[in-house]
């Protein structure tokens, strides 16, 4: 069986992933979400997960937030060399998103508005600070505030996953997620 494991930091990314992943994954591909409790008990758990895993047909993605950190390419490199510590990290990527989760959505403000039944917060995506939404110090916050209190983490990101457009840019860090995502998808694909 090939295998696509995900290892996220929180119960929110398992939901946003359990609705985007059907629209992007190959049938072939079993996509596997392993959530934690936290970024702390990702950076516990995460080397003796991958280390168990024996199925030679299993990619694995690690997704993390940001958050306070000052560089997400440090929280990366730092991951990642973990990740090299396992004998897996020829079959290891690791994605941070760019402060929060929340980022990906207020990158799709269309998706949102979709998800939750709110038809003109979609306008809100021309103005200058959704245009860049990886810079936003807190958004989840900021999608709380934008949404009326509306934005619930775990629901929310069930709802607003089976409408984010997997082509969108405007947050570099879910681009990368997806592209990640794919690349991972066409390595396994390849594996007779």
């Amino acid at each position: 069986m090939k295998e696509l494991v995900f290892l996220l930091e929180e119960a929110s990314a398992e939901a946003m992933l359990q609705s985007l992943l059907p629209r992007i994954l190959h049938p072939d591909i079993q996509p596997r979400l392993i959530p934690f409790e936290g970024k702390q008990d990702l950076e516990r758990q995460m080397c003796h997960r991958l280390r168990g895993y024996l199925n030679p047909q299993t990619r694995f993605i690690v997704l993390r937030d940001q958050d306070s950190s000052p560089d997400c390419k440090d929280v990366k490199a730092k991951l990642t060399n973990r990740c090299q510590q396992t004998g897996q990290a020829g079959k290891t990527l690791v994605r941070i998103a760019c402060r929060e989760l929340e980022s990906f959505y207020l990158a799709d403000l269309k998706a949102v508005a979709q998800a939750l039944s709110m038809e003109k917060l979609s306008t809100h995506q021309s103005k200058a600070k959704f245009r860049r939404p990886d810079a936003i110090v807190n958004p989840s916050k900021e999608l709380i505030a934008l949404t009326k209190g509306e934005y619930q983490k775990v629901s929310g990101s069930r709802a607003i996953g089976k409408f984010l457009d997997p082509t969108n840019n405007r947050s570099p860090s879910f681009y990368n997620l997806i592209q990640g995502i794919l690349r991972m998808q066409e390595e396994l694909l390849s594996i007779q």
